[in-house]
């Protein structure tokens, strides 16, 4: 059985070895450049654990795990272009290192690049795998639209919340598992208990992402804390504040949410203080461990031995565990 780290290195070996067109080169350069900055690899390598789990021949999942990082990374340099970032793993964003109709287009081309790897995979499961696939690439665009409406909005809804961060995050690794399960012959039911582990360990990992932001140690994450404070972004920590707190409390949290110009420091302290005093930690905490209970259960649920399912097991601990 491979383990995670055996997967994101077949994964790494081969985008490293994926033959991509040179002309035009303005186009195509930056394609090469954002796979080159790295990552963890993650999603890839969770196709090629589900196709083993289920004794698949792993070859043939090789190449739908490619087309996954290649769309997760078309999702990152557009996503960057609409936040205006400068960094992506250290390095400078792709609009920012060409220009910003350069990282459009080339993003354009990875999406459609993605779209024809995936359509290497094996004919007899070629269609069920493509639905999967633009349908978890549609839900991902309709998270990014939620994301931006959000910023216009003086509200949301800790539902509506839920709901961006399972089409934004989530969706995509628990297709990744699918998509694997699929390839390797897993049962329709084993295919879905997979993406619902998914999809509720990646909602999980976003709401401990926005935990880490305000509460994780800066030393340890190798950035400033937080940083959603100060960019005014609409957390499950605000939501949940807004929801607990005072008419008082409410009126004050409203009022650094929409300070743009006041010292970062002071904003940050405000506003964390405002949470500790409505135990926003917590109620985090525990809103965390009900979707990470709810992984472990459709983990259980598969049809497979138990010591077959340990490399997903870790994995899942791993993400839960983690400090940045």
């Amino acid at each position: 059985m491979y383990t995670l780290l055996e997967a994101q290195n077949l994964v790494e070996k081969h985008i490293q070895n994926l033959s991509i067109p040179d002309t035009p080169p303005e186009l195509y350069e930056p394609v090469r450049y954002i796979l080159s900055l790295g990552g963890k690899r993650i999603r890839p390598a969770l196709v090629i654990l589900a196709c083993d789990l289920f004794d698949g021949e792993v070859a043939s999942a090789l190449i739908p795990a490619v087309a996954i990082e290649i769309f997760h990374n078309f999702t990152l340099l557009h996503d960057d272009i609409m936040d205006r970032s400068e960094r992506r793993r250290g390095s400078p964003t792709v609009h920012v290192k060409y220009n910003e109709n350069v990282a459009i287009l080339s993003g354009d081309v990875m999406s459609i690049l993605a779209s024809r790897l995936m359509n290497q995979a094996p004919a007899v499961v070629l269609n069920v795998v493509h639905e999967v696939f633009t349908l978890t690439a549609m839900q991902v665009c309709e998270g990014q639209q939620m994301d931006m409406n959000f910023e216009e909005l003086s509200s949301v809804s800790e539902e509506e919340y839920l709901t961006m961060i399972e089409l934004k995050t989530a969706v995509l690794i628990a297709a990744s598992l699918k998509i694997g399960a699929i390839l390797g012959g897993a049962s329709q039911r084993d295919a879905e208990d997979l993406y619902k582990f998914g999809k509720n360990l990646g909602i999980a990992f976003q709401l401990q992402d926005d935990l880490l932001d305000t509460y994780g140690d800066p030393g340890v994450m190798g950035k400033n804390r937080g940083t959603d404070i100060v960019d005014n972004k609409k957390t499950f920590l605000v939501i949940q504040a807004l929801e607990a707190a005072s008419a008082t409390q409410k009126e004050a949290l409203m009022g650094w949410l929409k300070e743009k110009d006041k010292d970062p420091k002071e904003k940050i302290e405000a506003v964390t203080a405002i949470f500790d005093s409505l135990n926003v930690k917590q109620l985090t905490e525990q809103r965390i461990r009900l979707y990470y209970h709810q992984t472990l259960a459709s983990l259980e649920n598969l049809n497979r031995l138990e010591e077959r399912k340990t490399e997903l097991y870790n994995f899942a601990s791993f993400l839960m565990n983690r400090n940045r």
